[in-house]
């Protein structure tokens, strides 16, 4: 059977719920999603909702980290929480005749979650690690870069694991009140499917939500990217090539009726892989790189177009001139009738791929009721790629010229 969205009461509250039941396996999965609870919400405090889920991933405060993970274990229960841009998620995985044992220690856990001035400093010290170890990473310095200089004086400026000095700067009482604000029945939604019915699936995740409490629902938020072109160079004096990030604005807001056309016209310029324009000019014709991407980022608190490749350290500005080259092409010029019925063939023939499994399928229709639109929307949108015309196309297309606005953030020696 397909995903459906039904809807719950809780003190009073109306909570989506989306479900599929699935017996070919004796699994349970679940998600409790918290909206507006991601690294865009946690205001000055760069890095607080990571560091906050982290937090609920060291178990209660009864059993503290490793009891807790012993018994999750000798169950074979996964249980895990993580934040995001937009959303806060608490995930349980199980075998059917321990769900409920799952959602035992799912209760447990949010009754009291594990959260001491020993578990903040530990979490605190594994963060450190990896903003260290991320400043080593080229592709992500030049990544992250060019976000602070497309989203500039926005929360999406700066990376969600935040900064040395930010993280540093979060007290336990920042955690706590983060929790406390976000994981409440106002912002949440179940995703849940797998080898049990309708009525007990609701009857079980109701007993799970009556732990929370009703809460303010957050606000939503949208952030512009800069539409005036801007360059940052990163000077690295151990790095072996030159890393060349470019983003641009994208006029579409998340549930735009011509995302359609978006997909198409992005999966021919830049994200198909080796039939890719920006692959076919910039490494089989021109040997600038050994790979060149580029794809579309459309969320309720941003939009950009952006993309990236690696080249020899002498070949920067030329690689960079052909980027400028392929887009201007691409925006004046449209694509052929040839790579619209190739794009259309690999999304068409794809589609399979993409609803295979339990989880793909509940992901899916999430995606839908976020979006703003119909269940089953995805079918109708395959069926308007399927008669997307190459005028059509081509019109939307040169419409779309703010993606020669490029900004550029290179990392280099």
């Amino acid at each position: 059977m397909a995903s459906t969205l039904d809807f719950i009461e809780v003190k009073g509250v109306k909570i989506p719920f989306i479900f599929e039941q699935d017996k070919r396996l004796p699994l349970v999965s679940m998600q409790v999603i918290f909206t507006g609870s991601g690294s865009v919400d946690e205001g000055s405090n760069a890095g607080l909702a990571r560091l906050s889920a982290k937090m609920m991933n060291e178990g209660s405060l009864k059993r503290g980290a490793v009891g807790f993970a012993d018994a999750l274990d000798a169950h074979a229960i996964q249980l895990s929480t993580n934040a995001g841009n937009e959303t806060l998620v608490m995930e349980l995985g199980t075998l059917k005749d321990e769900f409920d044992r799952g959602l035992s220690l799912m209760s447990e856990l949010v009754r009291s979650p594990n959260l001491t001035k020993e578990t903040l400093s530990k979490i605190k010290t594994i963060t450190m690690s990896d903003i260290a170890r991320k400043e080593a990473d080229f592709d992500t310095v030049a990544s992250d870069e060019l976000k602070s200089i497309l989203f500039e004086g926005t929360p999406i400026a700066t990376p969600n694991i935040g900064t040395k000095a930010s993280v540093e700067a979060i007290k336990l009482k920042n955690v706590e009140s983060f929790l406390e604000d976000k994981m409440v029945l106002s912002n949440v939604l179940i995703v849940i499917g797998g080898d049990l019915n309708t009525t007990e699936a609701k009857s079980k995740v109701s007993q799970l939500l009556s732990l929370f409490k009703v809460g303010k629902k957050s606000v939503e938020r949208h952030y512009e990217p800069r539409n005036e072109p801007k360059e940052s160079v990163l000077k690295r004096h151990n790095t072996q090539q030159t890393y060349l990030y470019f983003g641009a604005p994208f006029a579409m807001n998340e549930g735009d009726p011509e995302f359609y056309k978006a997909r198409v016209a992005m999966f021919i310029l830049g994200s198909s892989g080796f039939g890719s324009r920006l692959m076919e000019e910039i490494r089989v014709k021109r040997g600038l790189a050994y790979s060149a991407y580029s794809r579309l980022s459309v969320a309720k608190t941003n939009t950009y177009f952006s993309g990236y490749l690696q080249t020899k350290l002498e070949s920067g500005d030329e690689a960079k001139k052909s980027v400028i080259e392929v887009i201007d092409t691409f925006v004046k010029e449209g694509v052929t009738q040839s790579e619209l019925d190739q794009a259309r063939k690999f999304l068409l023939g794809s589609e399979p791929l993409r609803v295979e499994t339990l989880s793909q399928r509940l992901g899916r229709t999430f995606m839908e009721y976020y979006q703003g639109r119909e269940l089953g929307y995805s079918t109708h949108e395959l069926e308007m790629i399927r008669h997307l015309t190459l005028e059509d196309l081509n019109a939307f297309i040169t419409r779309h010229n703010e993606i020669t606005h490029l900004s550029y953030a290179i990392v280099t020696k």
